[in-house]
């Protein structure tokens, strides 16, 4: 699983990703953010600016800076960032509890001032600022604290005459807001039901195999022998699976490996799971890959099936899906395919040299975070939903996520919030929820999707033993292997 202890293993990444979405996207802060408007209190001087981008703060300023005033309303990409990191120290409903607080403190202030009159401006901000808080991370709700204390925050800012009098404007937007949100929730739980019962893993992968399964049963090019056509059914199950991840379940990556640094559970883990489910599939794909080939009795069929492989691989780089790229590469890496050397000199190489130059691990994967790049500004000038499309390979970006969060220190010596780290993890966070929001273009095959997510799959060792019947041992090592196996 990629939650697995081994990730100190994994390669380090330096944060050179403020260049990849260039200035169209860099989450600036406006300038001008510090300067809240009256209510405030001291907090606004706990917050530290640099060119006009806010770097970091007390826990206190920065949600102070999070709630509107008469004359402030924060900026989206900062609710956004301060709402998705702000897990890492506090549960969503104790935040959303002390934001309550601060909101009755500036309306007191309010109702006995002479600013009486911007009470239903400073309501209609309120209630905005929940509704975005709703609409972005709706689960944060599922908590029943977390839900009386919305409920009791939007009434108590209806609870005053200037408010009522007007047609209930206000009231008619929060029925709205928790209307969508209960709409949100119940979504959710069904899906959660559904994969309660699928989660058995003939879902994900079909049986595991010890032996060779019979002579008659089809293989993948019985199916789909077009390589275009199989790459596009990929794609369709990649974007099924991204799409039921969260912002913040990829924010539990960060307080899960903390809780595994302490040894202390913070993470919940049912919410990892939409991202070991995901990250099953890649597996599954890698195994199904090598099984197909290694089941093949006919060289020249198995030549076959390798070069078909390269293919589907290939148009997967082109649609932008470059997870299944990865796996499908990952299969033909494994040692029971690539010991086939007399398989291998009949293929056509080149396509796969080209493939393997894509996905080189050298100097942090640059090959292919090259390609990623060039995939989003794709996604961005795109008219189609065809080229909209990027994948990236999975394992990789949590990985990225995670060395962010290692490399940089989640407070300042000056006790002070390290918000810089929290502004780049959220882009990135971001850039990945923009991608998987793509409705896929391609039509769907259900014949080949079952296909694809249900055939047997050998173990390690039927894989091995397939190999071996297929091409005998070449070594002492491999002769070993084979006697143990046997």
């Amino acid at each position: 699983g990629f939650l697995s202890p081994g990730l100190e293993a994994m390669p380090q990444t330096s944060v050179v990703f403020s260049s990849i979405l260039g200035p169209s996207c860099s989450r600036q802060v406006q300038p001008g953010m510090g300067e809240r408007g009256g209510g405030a209190g001291s907090g606004s001087r706990d917050l530290i600016f640099q060119d006009g981008r806010l770097t970091s703060g007390s826990f206190e300023a920065l949600m102070e800076h999070l709630v509107p005033t008469v004359d402030y309303y924060p900026d989206r990409t900062y609710i956004f960032t301060f709402l998705l990191s702000s897990r890492v120290f506090m549960p969503p409903h104790d935040l959303l509890a002390r934001v309550g607080q601060i909101c009755l403190e500036q309306r007191q202030q309010l109702e006995v001032g002479p600013e009486k009159a911007k009470l239903k401006s400073f309501s209609t901000k309120i209630v905005q600022l929940l509704k975005e808080w709703t609409e972005a991370f709706p689960y944060d709700f599922q908590d029943e604290k977390a839900m009386a204390e919305l409920k009791a925050i939007a009434h108590r800012v209806t609870q005053c005459d200037e408010v009522r009098s007007e047609n209930g404007t206000v009231k008619k937007a929060i029925a709205q807001m928790i209307q969508n949100l209960l709409l949100s929730l119940a979504a959710r739980s069904q899906l959660q039901e559904l994969r309660e019962k699928l989660r058995s893993p003939v879902v994900d992968k079909g049986p595991v195999l010890k032996a060779k399964p019979p002579a008659t049963q089809k293989d993948i090019l019985g199916v789909c022998c077009d390589p275009l056509v199989l790459a596009q059914q990929l794609t369709h199950i990649e974007l099924e699976r991204v799409n039921s991840i969260r912002p913040e379940d990829l924010m539990q990556i960060i307080s899960h490996m903390d809780s595994l640094d302490n040894h202390r559970c913070r993470g919940d883990m049912t919410k990892t799971y939409s991202l070991e489910a995901y990250d099953n599939w890649f597996n599954c794909l890698s195994m199904l890959v090598a099984t197909e080939v290694c089941r093949v009795v006919k060289k020249k069929h198995r030549t076959r099936m390798l070069e078909f492989f390269i293919d589907v691989a290939r148009e997967c780089f082109n649609i932008g899906n470059f997870n299944s790229m990865m796996a499908i590469i990952s299969g033909m890496n494994l040692s029971p395919v690539a010991r086939l050397k007399k398989t291998w000199s009949k293929v056509k190489t080149a396509k796969f040299d080209v493939l393997e130059h894509h996905m080189d691990p050298s100097s942090n994967f640059c090959n292919y975070r090259t390609a990623l790049q060039g995939a989003t500004q794709r996604s961005q000038t795109a008219n189609s939903s065809r080229e909209k499309i990027v994948i990236p390979v999975f394992n990789l970006f949590v990985k990225d996520i995670y060395f962010l969060h290692k490399i940089h220190t989640n407070h300042l010596p000056s006790g002070h919030i390290n918000f810089k780290k929290f502004w780049e993890i959220s882009r990135q966070i971001h850039e990945f929820m923009t991608w998987t929001q793509v409705e896929c273009p391609f039509e769907k095959d259900k014949k080949i999707q079952s296909y694809l997510l249900t055939a047997p799959i050998y173990s390690e060792e039927a894989l091995f033993i397939a190999s071996f019947e297929s091409e005998g041992p070449e070594n002492h090592m491999e002769k070993d292997s084979w006697k143990a196996l046997r």
